[in-house]
């Protein structure tokens, strides 16, 4: 343990850096969006303001909406219509997102936002309803400080490298696989 201890002092007395971090939440696992709503939450407790904005998901019904939109200091945007295989209509999908692009463009750009989530904005850029290169540069042009967190599915390369940090997450066994409805509380 004391050779952990050094180890783990040397770490923190390296990381001197202050910055907003871009962080990427992807892979076929469950948890991505719920894993960004503890930021949420994290962020609420150190006063920060936050904006969601929910690309795809078009219910409003989540329990994570429900208690956070009680909340003064968070922005909740339900940005989509439903998943994409539901709708089948690639110009009216194309135009929401686009829609829903600018209003997650104005929170990128408002330094009173300490924190902008873009939960399921993987799936526009894998679809090519958002152009990535305009995404990226205004994930970029962000206020130095704020703090993105982008969730969903085969997030783009171009989206990983740009990114600070990045999390994959995997199915080891997942309870929908043997017939179990999403359950509230748990998967909305």
């Amino acid at each position: 343990m004391v050779r952990k201890k050094a180890v783990v002092d040397s770490a923190i007395a390296h990381a001197t850096q202050d910055k907003g971090l871009l962080l990427v939440l992807t892979g076929n696992g469950k948890g991505k969006s719920s894993s960004a709503f503890g930021m949420v939450a994290r962020a609420l407790g150190h006063g920060m303001k936050v904006g969601v904005c929910q690309f795809i998901k078009g219910r409003s019904d989540t329990g994570e909406e429900a208690f956070f939109r009680r909340h003064s200091g968070v922005d909740w945007r339900v940005l989509g219509e439903g998943f994409t295989w539901e709708t089948q209509d690639l110009e009216r999908d194309t135009a929401v997102a686009r829609e829903g692009w600018e209003t997650a463009r104005a929170m990128l750009t408002d330094p009173a936002y300490g924190l902008v989530i873009l939960d399921e904005l993987t799936y526009p850029l894998k679809f090519g309803y958002l152009d990535a290169g305009t995404v990226l540069a205004d994930i970029a042009a962000r206020p130095s400080m704020q703090h993105v967190v982008v969730t969903g599915r085969g997030a783009p390369q171009s989206l990983i490298d740009a990114a600070d940090t990045v999390t994959e997450m995997r199915d080891v066994k997942h309870a929908y696989a043997a017939g179990v409805r999403a359950q509230p509380g748990i998967d909305l």
